[in-house]
């Protein structure tokens, strides 16, 4: 019989790609990782694990078999899920990750929604960059998370986990109000990232897909943005702008309480944030009552029906 804890450690070796990272993910040794990972190679009775060096790739049996840990390990979710479904009232904790802006606009009424009806379950948030959400769902780190994609920044679907479609918001281009040059002015005037060309931008820390979208929609513009500042809040990236210090480009719910001094022009680009959680655990009845609170606090656009979909891997 295959251990299911072992399973695991495959499915993250598969993921992480190194023994030290699926160790110091998971706070073991990497002698211990190894350990567990030769065991399952004899309960398996075939070699999953080719080493060379010092790095260790998946034989084809080894990826099969991470398929099937995947489903085995949704059937669990699915099963606790149950089991919770038995009980009577929610409690307990459950545990968000959440990006800045979210934590800023759309996890307050939804807290105290989920407050007044569920009072016995804790709600614990993790502010998180999505880019640092997959593997802490995976691990369970995490219960669930406010994920975001946008375009120009495409992501490939992690197996492991789902999502549902929350909310979808348009992207501006920020630019000062009083420009003190022509080509500021211009952007101002017409909005356009090619007339933004030759200013300073202002844009996410390196890593982040904030600062992917923003130097990805300029390449497709046809230029590389000149960055001055790395800022992740929205709220300091628009007072900067408003001082003339670059121009940059926020998301809707990133630009809703603007400063003066700061034009926003609309672009045909969009943001769209996704409830994402482990494949198996959305019929959770706490992550199901935090997804009816979260679709309710941001109104009629998070309330069109939509099948869970694997979550991209982000």
């Amino acid at each position: 019989m295959l251990d299911v804890r072992r399973l695991r450690l495959l499915r993250e070796l598969s993921h992480r790609g190194t023994i030290a990272a699926v160790a110091e993910a998971l706070m073991f040794t990497p002698s211990a990782v190894s350990q567990q990972l030769a065991a399952l190679e004899r309960e398996a009775g075939v070699a999953l694990l080719e080493r060379t060096g010092r790095r260790v790739v998946l034989t084809p049996a080894g990826i099969a078999l991470v398929g099937h840990a995947e489903a085995v390990l949704e059937r669990l979710e699915q099963a606790a899920s149950e089991l919770a479904a038995a009980r009577t009232g929610l409690a307990g904790t459950i545990r968000i990750g959440a990006f800045p802006t979210a934590t800023r606009t759309i996890l307050p009424a939804a807290l105290a929604a989920l407050g007044r009806e569920h009072p016995a379950l804790e709600p614990m948030v993790d502010e998180i960059d999505p880019a640092e959400v997959a593997p802490r769902l995976r691990t369970g780190d995490l219960d669930v998370a406010l994920v975001h994609e946008y375009d120009f920044v495409p992501t490939e679907p992690d197996l492991a986990l789902d999502s549902l479609p929350l909310l979808e918001e348009p992207m501006y281009l920020a630019t000062p109000a009083t420009a003190s040059t022509a080509s500021a002015a211009s952007a101002a005037a017409h909005g356009t990232l090619p007339a933004c060309r030759d200013e300073p931008w202002i844009v996410s820390a390196p890593g982040t897909l904030c600062h992917a979208m923003t130097v990805r929609a300029c390449q497709a513009a046809g230029f590389a943005p000149r960055v001055r500042h790395h800022i992740d809040d929205f709220g300091a990236v628009l007072a900067m702008v408003a001082i003339g210090q670059g121009v940059a480009l926020v998301p809707e719910l990133g630009a809703a309480d603007p400063p003066g001094g700061v034009d926003l022009t609309p672009l045909p680009m969009r943001r769209r944030t996704r409830i994402a959680f482990r494949r198996g655990a959305g019929a959770h009845p706490a992550i199901a009552a935090l997804t009816a609170a979260l679709r309710a606090g941001v109104g009629p656009s998070a309330n069109a029906p939509g099948p869970a979909v694997p979550a991209p891997r982000v």
